[in-house]
Protein backbone atom coordinates (compact mmCIF):
# COMPACT_ATOMS: atom_id res chain seq x y z
CA UNK A 1 0.00 0.00 0.00
CA UNK A 2 1.03 3.57 -0.63
CA UNK A 3 -0.33 7.08 -0.39
CA UNK A 4 0.13 9.34 -3.38
CA UNK A 5 -0.49 13.07 -3.40
CA UNK A 6 -0.72 14.85 -6.74
CA UNK A 7 -1.06 18.59 -7.29
CA UNK A 8 -2.47 19.37 -10.73
CA UNK A 9 -1.94 22.76 -12.34
CA UNK A 10 -3.42 24.16 -15.51
CA UNK A 11 -7.06 24.84 -16.29
CA UNK A 12 -8.17 22.21 -13.78
CA UNK A 13 -11.02 24.02 -12.03
CA UNK A 14 -14.46 24.54 -13.54
CA UNK A 15 -14.03 21.68 -16.02
CA UNK A 16 -15.44 18.75 -13.99
CA UNK A 17 -12.01 17.60 -12.83
CA UNK A 18 -13.06 16.58 -9.31
CA UNK A 19 -16.14 14.71 -10.46
CA UNK A 20 -14.18 12.96 -13.20
CA UNK A 21 -11.59 11.95 -10.59
CA UNK A 22 -14.35 10.49 -8.41
CA UNK A 23 -16.00 8.65 -11.32
CA UNK A 24 -12.69 7.08 -12.37
CA UNK A 25 -11.90 6.12 -8.77
CA UNK A 26 -15.08 4.03 -8.67
CA UNK A 27 -13.44 1.69 -11.19
CA UNK A 28 -10.26 1.26 -9.16
CA UNK A 29 -9.43 -0.15 -5.73
CA UNK A 30 -8.43 3.24 -4.32
CA UNK A 31 -9.61 5.56 -1.55
CA UNK A 32 -8.89 9.21 -0.80
CA UNK A 33 -10.14 12.56 -2.01
CA UNK A 34 -9.83 15.35 -4.54
CA UNK A 35 -10.18 19.05 -3.68
CA UNK A 36 -9.88 22.42 -5.41
CA UNK A 37 -7.23 24.70 -3.94
CA UNK A 38 -7.70 28.45 -3.52
CA UNK A 39 -4.88 29.17 -5.98
CA UNK A 40 -6.56 27.38 -8.92
CA UNK A 41 -4.80 24.02 -8.55
CA UNK A 42 -6.38 20.67 -7.63
CA UNK A 43 -5.05 18.35 -4.91
CA UNK A 44 -5.53 14.60 -5.21
CA UNK A 45 -4.80 12.23 -2.33
CA UNK A 46 -5.13 8.54 -3.15
CA UNK A 47 -4.30 5.37 -1.23
CA UNK A 48 -4.12 1.88 -2.66
CA UNK A 49 -1.68 -0.66 -4.00
CA UNK A 50 1.09 1.00 -6.01
CA UNK A 51 0.03 -0.60 -9.29
CA UNK A 52 -3.61 0.41 -8.74
CA UNK A 53 -2.59 3.99 -7.92
CA UNK A 54 -0.48 4.00 -11.11
CA UNK A 55 -3.45 2.87 -13.22
CA UNK A 56 -5.84 5.30 -11.57
CA UNK A 57 -3.60 8.38 -11.86
CA UNK A 58 -2.66 7.47 -15.46
CA UNK A 59 -6.33 7.16 -16.45
CA UNK A 60 -7.19 10.48 -14.79
CA UNK A 61 -4.27 12.18 -16.56
CA UNK A 62 -5.37 10.75 -19.93
CA UNK A 63 -8.99 11.78 -19.45
CA UNK A 64 -8.12 15.33 -18.32
CA UNK A 65 -4.99 15.80 -20.46
CA UNK A 66 -6.40 18.86 -22.26
CA UNK A 67 -6.64 20.70 -18.93
CA UNK A 68 -3.49 19.60 -17.08
CA UNK A 69 -0.32 21.62 -17.55
CA UNK A 70 1.66 19.93 -14.78
CA UNK A 71 1.22 17.20 -12.17
CA UNK A 72 3.59 17.14 -9.18
CA UNK A 73 3.50 13.77 -7.42
CA UNK A 74 4.75 12.63 -4.04
CA UNK A 75 4.55 9.11 -2.62
CA UNK A 76 4.53 8.27 1.08
CA UNK A 77 3.30 5.68 3.56
CA UNK A 78 -0.48 5.26 3.70
CA UNK A 79 -2.38 6.65 6.68
CA UNK A 80 -5.47 4.46 6.44
CA UNK A 81 -7.63 7.53 7.06
CA UNK A 82 -10.04 6.84 4.19
CA UNK A 83 -12.75 4.29 3.54
CA UNK A 84 -13.98 5.73 0.22
CA UNK A 85 -13.02 8.24 -2.46
CA UNK A 86 -14.71 11.63 -2.07
CA UNK A 87 -14.87 15.10 -3.52
CA UNK A 88 -14.03 17.59 -0.79
CA UNK A 89 -15.12 21.20 -0.81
Amino acid sequence: MERREVIFTGMVQGVGFRFTARAIARNHAVVGYVRNLADGRVRLVVEGQREENDRYVAQLKRRMADYIREADEATMAPTGDFDAFDVRF
